[in-house]
């Protein structure tokens, strides 16, 4: 168990819990299923881990002047001027596998750089605005762990809409033991009630 009571610590801790939910979340799932839009938008849970993937080996990488060493594995800028969704879909040769693969050298690149670098280490992310550009890694790892926190709960719903699997992780899914149905019915009669309501 890290030490608690250090900052580096307790952020890593935070980082390795969102990365853990996420590859979960695909778990058990066909390739086709890990591929198939959920959304309107096109939101898939592939692509999901796939963007995660390019978020965390640019910002722990470039950001700190430690560049991804096999940039083709991921989305260039070029590649998102040609396809501004690039990195939100695995294309036909990338396999989930490779997918999953990569993002587990990603996130080791990642805590490179965390544990070699102090929190106050200074970083420009290239593609914000100017007035905000220049970070610390302590910034950096707030940013990327609020950015996968919310893509974790992107996953937890697209994973339920696909098999009704839900929860925290594999092992303690963190939902009380409830009729789900019957919760699901209460809810809609409730709902129902305001459907001739302005």
């Amino acid at each position: 168990m890290p030490d608690l009571n250090d900052p580096k610590a307790v952020l890593k801790r935070y980082l390795q819990i969102h990365r853990e939910a996420l590859l979960w979340k695909l778990e058990g799932l066909s390739e086709r299923e890990l591929r198939l839009p959920r959304t309107q938008t096109g939101l898939t849970l592939l692509g999901i881990l796939k963007h995660v993937a390019n978020i965390e080996a640019r910002y722990f990488g470039e950001t700190f002047g430690r560049p991804w060493r096999a940039p083709g594995e991921l989305v260039s800028d070029a590649g998102f001027d040609a396809d501004p969704q690039a990195d939100w879909y695995a294309t036909e040769d990338e396999s989930a596998a490779w997918i999953v693969s990569l993002y587990r050298r990603v996130w080791a690149f990642a805590d490179a750089t965390i544990d070699e670098l102090p929190l106050d280490a200074p970083g420009r992310v290239a593609w914000w605005p100017d007035d905000r550009a220049d970070v610390t890694l302590e910034r950096i790892l707030v940013h990327v762990i609020a950015e996968l926190a919310r893509h974790a709960g992107h996953a937890d719903i697209l994973r339920e809409l696909t098999d009704g699997a839900s929860g925290l992780r594999a092992d303690a899914d963190n939902l009380p033991q409830v009729d789900w149905p019957a919760y699901v019915e209460k809810l809609t009669r409730l709902a129902d009630r305001f459907s001739t309501r302005p």
